[in-house]
């Protein structure tokens, strides 16, 4: 119960990473409000996860969004402990020139900006009330870039310079800032990020991660619950990752 009596916001939580680290928050003792573009699928996961669990609908990379997401939770829950930034898109592989602007633009508004918003809507009450945990979740595409991936891989470096960056603010306000990278893992986006879900494929892939296995929802729980707990408290700014060695 290493989360007990603690409340945390989830963003993209709903399905994959994001379900993995509310369903552990929960079994760790902490009230959780699960956050995801998709209000059904949202819902479905706050029922599924039962009575310390709520959902709310947003859209991370959107002003208006985020800020009536803080505004409903204020009202609602009161006070978060946790802010977890989950919520993520990627570009199919290409090469890095062809990528069109529209893909571009996706990727840095749900990737980058949505950091921004967030810090801009949840970090001020965090700052007033001298403690906070926030974990952002990056990837080894922002240490170890994959080829045709190069837009995804810079939004993701953009995350944890910016982590770091927040940590060195933050500290003197009691708000620890860090980060989980994972490798690719089986979620939603695995399809998107390989291109295509063949046996040759997934062997490629596998082939450059040491431990040979994806990174699962409950690896970045695990990782997750321990970031965030008062067990870390002498951490902030780090980018750890939880990769099977894929970045070694």
């Amino acid at each position: 119960m290493r989360l007990k009596n603690k409340t945390a916001l989830v963003t993209g939580g709903a399905s994959g990473f994001g379900a993995g680290i509310c369903k552990k928050f929960i079994a760790e003792g902490a009230s959780v409000v699960v956050a995801d573009i998709n209000a059904e699928s949202a819902a479905a996961m706050a029922a599924e996860l039962g009575s310390n669990a709520s959902s709310v609908a947003i859209d991370v990379s959107a002003d208006t969004s985020v800020k009536a997401c803080a505004e409903t939770i204020k009202a609602t829950v009161g006070d978060l402990d946790i802010v977890v930034n989950n919520a993520g898109v990627t570009h199919l592989p290409a090469e890095l020139e062809s990528i069109s602007e529209a893909d571009f633009d996706r990727v840095i508004a749900v990737n980058a900006k949505s950091l921004f918003l967030m810090s801009r809507h949840f970090i001020p009450a965090m700052k007033a009330r001298g403690h906070g945990v926030v974990l952002n979740v990056a990837s080894t595409a922002g240490v170890s870039p994959r080829p045709r991936l190069s837009w995804y891989n810079a939004s993701k470096g953009f995350m944890i310079t910016a982590t770091r960056s927040m940590a060195v603010e933050l500290a003197p306000y009691g708000v620890r800032v860090n980060a989980i990278n994972p490798v690719a893992g089986e979620t939603p986006l695995l399809k998107s990020f390989m291109g295509e879900d063949t046996p040759e494929v997934r062997a490629k892939f596998l082939s450059t991660i040491p431990l040979g296995r994806f990174s699962t929802p409950e690896d970045m729980g695990n990782a997750a619950a321990f970031l965030c707990s008062d067990e870390a408290s002498m951490i902030t700014g780090v980018a750890m990752e939880v990769d099977g060695g894929r970045c070694i």
